[in-house]
């Protein structure tokens, strides 16, 4: 049964909007915007909070929350001498108020107190309403504030405090101490058990840029941000003309517990501070607490008196013992016997009367209780006490009759709901005594009473339909304009006429005839319309609707400054006159001029002139205080015009100093270098030394420049060859350049020369040539040396001692088959270069001796066949291949038969002259060259021999070949024969045609294709292979074969007892193959489904046994062959009846056969047939090893493996062990069983898999095991146990025995 869900109580609990209505027309107060967002632990505790308006909830995740709350504007305009605030969580209003309150995500009701009924969710029944009743939000503070700890309690209830009070905020701001944000602290204070007490902490905000956070501590750790309900309240408020936010803690009804220290700690970017104060709590006497049932069917989180405890370790102490509410001024009431005699639609009502909130509790509590339900007369089942369902679904009323003539009738609200033929509302159904009314498409109209009368008796029930909240489909955005420009907001909503409101920095958009703002929509759209914006205008707008908010901010800017010409910076010759000049739009703005922040005011050598779009500042003559940078700024914008202006005097470069000729230094590779030149300017000009392109830095490591006075230096700390060069000198400041030249020449060795090349090379001998060096270090190149190593070696052996003036040398005396390198080193004044790079590697190799026993392999009429045996002497060179050549008799030219050389010792000449006569020849290659030629000793005449052709039949081919039809033949039959033997095919004698049969025949195979094989196709088929008078034969037999025919007849030739005797004949189509069964059938002439009895019998007879008595049967058999079963089965024409024991009707009814007994006897009563018993054998059996395991012994690395074999009925388990230890998910174990057979292999096994293992196979009836001593031989060091993972106790274990051991052997 769906159950009852209050009409405005949603399943997870989060209210949507709430509006308390205008009770006394009040003037409406300054408002506070407060954004707090829910922790998602709330969301997840799936709590159930009381709705205020009805309206069902948002299902999505909720979105942070603003609450807003009015307050009046003016303590002077109330009626009451107490300030009046907008209570905004458990606290009751002294007095109402205009005030608007929208809110998301999941927020608690207010407890249930009896002074404070009013503030109750209203009934399903709208006259129950209170008119003046007060609604209160309860809402989540910041997520960044709540601690992990506490955001996970169920019982923990989030609430906002009261309003700050009006002439809280006429205060006046007291002189701030010495602190660095709070202006005002909190005083310690006591309060009496019971009593309610405030703290409160300002912060001034002149200076922040955005609210400062603030959190409220009590102890070292506990954050009372988490803490806050009913007991405990964090209020925050912002007074926008004295700039200062007040942070209040109120503490409501304070127990034993609460007393202790606090601490407020207030954080804004990298600023802090913080303040300590105690509570001292006075105890009272409390009086008898009673538990009743409006106490046990409050929710934790208001129905508790722990909720919002600010003692966790009391929470924690008295988790299972919840101290009921103490009702003080409850009248003793039995609310369960008011229940157990209302109506279930009066549930609600009476509960909420009681101050029960948890109605579902309350239901499943009631449905729990043993009810003393009268029997109906008329109803078999009533209808459920309640029904639920979502507003545009279907819902249905099912009643259960006792009598289902009599006359039913459904009413709604009292109101008889009747049928209409072409309204689809109501459908009303009966299904035996089932009277079923179906409601479609269910509208909140169809929230309400029903009942149903059958005769006298009547059941009633209540509809409850859920209407889903309004959420934005799409969010407003942000947007960006200047002043006097138009704004529109649009967003749009899931349902069209919902009501949404507009908000401005959380403060609701005044939208009456003389606002500003103009509200309007269209269908599921709304807009936000700003006619003429302005500055104010700028802020975060929010649109909220039930189901969700949204907003953007919207940033309203000045028109934008235009500047038509910028200040431009300017170099001035010192005592030229400065000129600055620029035009800006609108042209109506002043401005004033500033050089290096400092205001600029006019004088007899300074005139400012301002010409409508047009600022000018003049100074007559320069001079070195005028140059800095100047800017312009236009009044009322904070954009601004800026250039540098610069006085300058141009540098020189004084090389008069430098006693060298023709400004050139000369220096040897390896002194350092020292060159400082005179250098002026105004002012200080800039000096870049440069080398080509390349600018030579301060912070050089060898080579660097320095600049200081009025000189340049260019220091070399190393001076190598590559430093020669031309090197300038450049001088820049703002008026002018110099530039001046200097040459450096540093004379060092010369470059080493390039690798050598070994362009020839004998067998024990080479020559090389190599080029002279790129540079010669600036002397002459006097000579060289020669130094050769072998290549496997790292020492050279230099091969003259007196310098070689040629660029080519021959080294002698080497080593056959031996690789070498060699190297050059040039030589001049200065000294020795460094190598050159060595030539590549190269060996003194001989060719190889000639190839032998050449001789002809094979002649055609124009391919010649030779060949031979490989050369008796190779070499250290090897053999890369032979070159085959051949001459005509008679010549002298040798022609190169193959282009590339080949590695085989067997070659055909090609291309020969049919009758002709040649010599051939073949020469062995390496990498030293070529050989001697071996010749043929005769000619060779190019003429071909006559083979006799002889065919080589496959053998899977001289037996019948077999394939079914459809299925493809490709056969290749081979055969020898010179020259070109000439094949044909027969079948049967005649000729195969093309269009059924493919055949190719190539040198030496013929094949033969059949691409989709039929029966046509079998046969005898004939080749025939002729060369000239020379013939050889061979018969192929291929065989089609396709499904067989069904038998020809099937009778039924006896029937017994319950058993069938069936005759037939084979088919006269077999499939041109052997029929290897039949499949025999039997069917139910009832059902005629045929079930199969038998498959692969061979006979033509068979008795069908253990037949239904009281059926009758037909029977049909398919025939089969290697292909399968046939399509089509025989039937037999007539069908067996199997009849009772001892009844044997007489009726002579065509093609059926009556059963017959075996056996009779005879009895008063009639005949009796009577059936031998069997018993069927007992196949179980428990476990029994028919082989064990044997002692093995196993190479370490080398994988080992344990058999035996078990025999059992049912199937054992077989489990191995290694030490008595079962072996599990080892992965250095395999374990393999088949047939019995039981296999454990060990994957590489090492000296510490030794050991005793154990087979047990266990089934039902018993189990068994075998045992064996498994020695693996062969150690391993210690670091290959840990690199195959080994355990270190094992590692330990196994090198002590190993060390025992030997100690052993060698005693």
């Amino acid at each position: 049964m769906p159950e009852p869900t209050k009409k405005d109580e949603t399943p997870n609990g989060q209210p949507e909007e709430s509006v308390a209505p205008d009770s006394n027309g009040a003037p409406s107060l300054p408002e506070i915007s407060l954004e707090v967002s829910p922790p998602p632990e709330a969301v997840a505790e799936g709590k159930e909070t009381v709705e205020t308006d009805g309206k069902k909830p948002d299902l999505t995740e909720p979105e942070p929350l603003e609450a807003v709350v009015a307050q009046e504007t003016s303590p002077a305009k109330s009626n009451s001498n107490e300030p009046q605030a907008g209570v905004v969580g458990v606290k009751k209003q002294a007095e109402s108020t205009s005030s608007t309150v929208k809110e998301e995500g999941p927020c608690s009701p207010p407890p249930p107190d009896d002074g404070n009924a009013a503030a109750t969710s209203p009934s399903p029944t709208p006259q129950a309403e209170d008119a003046n009743s007060i609604k209160k939000l309860s809402v989540d503070l910041p997520n960044d504030s709540v601690p992990v700890p506490a955001m996970g309690r169920k019982d923990s209830v989030w609430s906002l405090g009261e309003g700050q009070p009006p002439e809280d905020l006429e205060k006046p701001i007291d002189t701030p101490p010495l602190s660095t944000l709070l202006i005002e602290r909190p005083q310690s204070g006591s309060v009496p058990v019971g009593g309610d007490i405030s703290f409160v902490a300002k912060v001034e905000a002149k200076d922040l840029l955005r609210k400062p956070t603030i959190k409220w501590f009590k102890g070292k750790w506990m954050d009372l941000a988490s803490k806050t309900g009913k007991h405990l309240q964090l209020k925050e408020t912002f007074d926008r003309f004295t700039k200062i936010h007040t942070f209040e803690m109120h503490i409501i009804k304070a127990k034993d517990n609460y007393a202790g220290n606090y601490r407020c700690e207030v954080t804004y970017k990298d600023k802090f501070d913080s303040c300590s104060f105690d509570l001292e709590i006075k105890e009272v006497e409390t009086g008898s607490q009673n538990i009743d049932i409006r106490s046990a069917f409050k929710r934790s989180s208001e129905g508790q008196e722990d909720a919002g405890e600010l003692d966790f370790s009391g929470l924690l102490k008295h988790r299972n013992q919840r101290e009921p509410k103490q009702q003080d001024d409850a009248p003793e009431v039995d609310v369960w016997e008011i229940l157990k005699n209302a109506r279930p639609d009066q549930y609600e009502k009476i509960a909420f009367m009681y101050g029960i909130t948890d109605l579902r509790g309350l239901l499943k509590r009631m449905k729990k209780m043993p009810k003393e339900e009268k029997k109906s007369e008329a109803f078999a089942k009533k209808l459920e006490p309640a029904y639920q369902v979502d507003k545009g679904g279907k819902i249905r009323l099912v009643v259960d009759l006792a009598d289902p003539t009599v006359e039913l009738k459904w009413y709604k609200n009292g109101q008889e709901i009747r049928p209409t033929p072409n309204q689809r509302k109501y459908i009303f159904e009966h299904k035996g005594t089932q009277r079923i009314m179906v409601i479609n498409n269910c509208s909140i109209n169809d929230d309400a009473a029903y009942s149903v009368a059958a005769g006298d008796e009547k059941c009633t029930t209540e509809l409850f339909v859920k209407e889903l909240p309004v959420k934005i489909v799409k969010g407003i955005e942000p947007v960006k304009t200047t002043v006097n420009e138009r704004i529109e907001l649009e967003c749009e909503v899931s349902e069209e006429g919902a009501q949404v409101k507009w908000m401005k920095n959380g403060v609701e958009v005044p939208t009456g005839v003389r606002s500003r703002y103009r509200v309007k929509s269209e269908g599921t759209k709304h807009y936000l319309v700003i006619d003429d914006a302005s500055r104010e205008d700028t802020g975060t707008f929010s649109v909220m609707a039930s189901g969700g908010t949204s907003e953007a901010h919207v940033q309203v800017d000045l028109k934008p400054l235009k500047v038509y010409q910028d200040l431009q910076d300017a170099t001035i010759m010192l005592g030229q006159p400065i000129k600055l000049h620029c035009e800006i739009y609108p042209g109506n703005v002043p401005g004033r001029w500033y050089r290096n922040g400092q205001l600029i005011q006019p004088n007899d050598r300074i005139n400012i002139i301002h010409r409508n779009k047009v600022h000018r500042l003049e100074i007559e003559t320069s001079s070195l205080h005028d140059a800095g940078d100047y800017t312009f700024v236009p009044e009322g914008y904070s954009q601004s015009l800026s250039a540098k202006i610069h006085i300058i005097d141009p540098p020189r470069v004084h090389l008069d100093s430098l006693n060298f000729p023709d400004n050139t230094v000369t220096i040897v590779a390896g002194n350092k270098l020292r060159l400082e030149i005179p250098i002026s300017g105004e002012p200080a000009p800039r000096v870049v030394w440069m080398k080509g392109e390349r600018v030579i830095l301060e912070s050089g490591h060898r080579v660097h420049a320095e600049t200081y006075g009025d000189q340049t230096s260019l220091t070399i700390e190393v001076t190598e060859r590559e430093d020669s060069g031309n090197y300038k000198i450049v001088l820049q400041n703002e008026a002018g350049e110099a530039t001046a030249s200097v040459k450096i020449k540093v004379v060092d060795i010369p470059d080493p020369p390039e690798a050598p090349l070994v362009p020839v090379v004998g067998g024990d001998w080479c020559t090389m040539t190599w080029d002279p060096p790129k540079y010669d270090g600036g002397s002459p190149i006097l000579g060289y040396f020669i130094e050769r190593k072998k290549k496997q070696s790292s020492r050279w052996m230099r091969l003259n001692f007196d310098l070689i003036k040629e660029t080519a040398f021959e080294p002698k005396k080497m080593i056959e088959g031996v690789p070498y390198e060699v190297r050059i080193f040039a030589v001049n004044a200065i000294g020795v270069s460094k190598p050159s790079e060595p030539s590549k590697a190269f060996t003194p190799l001989a060719v190889t001796s000639e190839p032998t026993m050449l001789v002809v392999d094979d002649v055609t009429d124009t391919t010649v066949t030779v060949k031979w045996r490989p050369p008796e002497t190779i070499g250290a060179a090897g053999l890369d291949g032979y070159l085959v050549e051949y001459c005509i008799e008679g010549t002298n030219d040798w022609i190169i038969s193959n282009k590339e050389m080949t590695e085989k010792t067997k070659y055909t000449i090609t291309g020969l002259s049919p009758g002709c006569k040649i010599l051939v020849r073949v020469k062995a290659i390496n990498a030293a060259g070529a050989s001697a030629p071996r010749t043929l000793q005769h000619s060779i005449l190019v003429k071909e021999v006559i083979e006799p052709p002889k065919i080589r039949v496959p053998r899977h081919l001289k037996q019948t070949y077999t394939r079914k039809v459809g299925e493809t033949v490709n056969l290749v039959v081979p055969f020898l024969g010179k020259p070109r033997p000439k094949v044909t095919w027969l079948k049967e004698g005649q000729v195969i045609e093309p269009t059924h049969v493919s055949i190719r025949n190539t040198d030496c195979d013929s094949i033969i294709f059949i691409r989709k094989a039929e029966r046509s196709h079998s046969g005898k088929y004939e080749m025939t292979v002729q060369v000239e008078n020379h013939v050889d034969t061979a018969i192929l037999d291929i065989q089609i074969v396709d499904l067989p025919g069904p038998p020809q007849c099937v009778t039924i030739e006896d029937v017994w007892g319950a058993n069938v005797a069936l005759v037939w004949t084979p088919p006269k189509d077999n499939g041109n193959a052997p029929i290897t069964g039949y499949t025999i059938q039997k069917a139910d002439k009832k059902t005629m489904e045929w079930f199969t009895c038998i498959e692969h019998y061979h006979r033509t007879c068979i008795t069908i046994t253990e037949l239904v008595v009281g059926n009758e049967y037909f029977f049909r058999v398919f025939s089969e062959n290697m292909c399968g079963l046939s399509e089509n089965a025989t039937q037999t024409k007539k069908s067996a009846l199997i009849v009772k024991e001892g009844n044997f009707p007489h009726d002579t009814a065509q093609h059926q056969y009556h059963a017959k007994p075996h056996s009779f006897t005879l009895t008063p009563t009639g005949l009796q047939v009577k059936i031998p018993e069997y018993n069927d054998h007992d196949f179980k059996e428990a476990p029994k090893f028919t082989q064990p395991l044997i002692n093995t012994f196993a190479i370490a690395g080398y994988n080992a493996t344990l058999n035996c074999s078990v025999r059992a009925n049912p199937r054992p388990k077989v489990i191995w062990m290694k030490n008595k230890i079962t072996i599990i998910d080892d992965p250095r174990y395999r374990m393999f069983s088949n047939q019995g057979v039981c296999t454990l292999e060990i994957r590489k096994p090492s000296p510490y898999d030794g050991g005793m293992y154990t087979c047990k196979a266990i089934n039902d009836l018993g189990e068994a095991q075998v045992d064996c001593k498994l020695e693996v031989k062969g150690g391993f060091t210690f670091y290959e146990l840990m690199q195959r993972g080994v355990p270190l106790h094992l590692i330990d274990k196994y090198m002590n025995e190993t060390k025992i051991v030997e100690q052993e052997k060698q005693n």
